[in-house]
């Protein structure tokens, strides 16, 4: 009872200390993209607009009003989700993210999921047979990996299966069932599983590799336990800890600017798409919740990495 009511208060106040975080990074992006902006006066207007027309606009929009004022309701905003209407179609923004979320995490989660497991695979091969030529080939597959560009990734994969091979689409996202879901994801996922393995697999080969020297794992093998067993339950049941962290941590920033440039290239509407639609556009309302959600979840995800270490080794607690 004492460690979960310990527990409960190391969350509290962890998601107290998150809440400067949250608010000094909606302050830099409210600045830069609202205050620092473009004026949308005369964007939204149109040519040739009269004195009170665009008296009306700036008022509408909030120019006539002091910075922390105009702050403090996008926050206000951002904690209701009243996120206001993207304004190059009208659609409010809630809706608008309702529809793609969905889209984007079944996008994504193939390839975080699979390429999570294949890189934990991979770095755990290497690390077993530590200096051998596997763990050469494993190593220099990962920094070959680490050196080509997701762009380069995506064009590739694109030409081979979608115009040399023909055997999926190159773009568009028609999913009507499981059979159109696989025949669409398949290549978004080898891409992201491809641009990704890389620098997983370098990060847990090395973590991995630092356990294998412990006491606890040389003991082990002295004792004559299967490999199997000493890898799952010795070496990576103890290097938990920076995996699941390197897992959480990563989340928020993989599914950003992985739907960015996969949804741009494939023609998927999900987030990624509307929010570089967005940004061509300079459609604000769009951007500034993207960006504050963006940073909320980014705050949740280490607070929940801080809970989980905590949970995982109670030592930390009382370091």
């Amino acid at each position: 009872m004492n460690d979960r009511r310990a527990l409960l208060a190391f969350g509290l106040r962890k998601l107290v200390g998150a809440v400067p975080l949250v608010l000094g990074v909606t302050l830099i992006s409210f600045t830069l993209t609202v205050h620092f902006g473009p004026d949308q006066t005369y964007a939204l207007l149109g040519k040739n607009p009269t004195a009170a027309e665009v008296e009306q606009m700036r008022t509408q929009l909030g120019y006539d009003q002091p910075f922390l004022l105009r702050y403090a309701d996008y926050l206000r905003r951002l904690a209701t989700l009243d996120l206001g209407h993207a304004q190059a179609t009208g659609e409010p923004v809630r809706a608008m993210l309702a529809r793609t979320i969905p889209v984007s995490l079944l996008l994504l989660a193939p390839g975080f999921v699979l390429g999570t497991l294949l890189a934990l695979f991979l770095a755990a091969l290497a690390a077993w047979n530590r200096g051998s030529a596997l763990d050469r080939v494993i190593s220099a597959a990962s920094v070959v990996g680490m050196s080509l560009s997701f762009v380069v990734i995506l064009v590739g994969l694109q030409a081979v299966f979608g115009v040399w091979l023909g055997w999926f689409p190159v773009r568009g996202w028609n999913v009507a069932g499981v059979a159109d879901y696989l025949h669409h994801v398949a290549v978004p996922t080898l891409a992201f599983i491809v641009a990704t393995l890389g620098y997983n697999t370098r990060f847990f080969r090395a973590v991995l590799a630092a356990e294998m020297t412990s006491e606890q794992v040389r003991t082990a093998r002295a004792f004559g336990i299967g490999p199997l067993r000493i890898m799952t339950v010795h070496v990576v049941g103890n290097s938990l800890l920076p995996i699941v962290t390197r897992i959480l941590f990563s989340m928020p920033l993989l599914v950003i600017s992985g739907s960015l440039l996969i949804e741009s290239h494939f023609g998927i509407p999900g987030v990624g798409r509307i929010t570089f639609a967005a940004v061509m556009s300079g459609d604000q309302p769009v951007l500034m919740a993207v960006v504050g959600l963006s940073a909320v979840l980014f705050v949740l995800a280490v607070t929940f990495a801080d809970l989980l270490c905590r949970l995982f080794d109670p030592r930390l607690g009382r370091a």
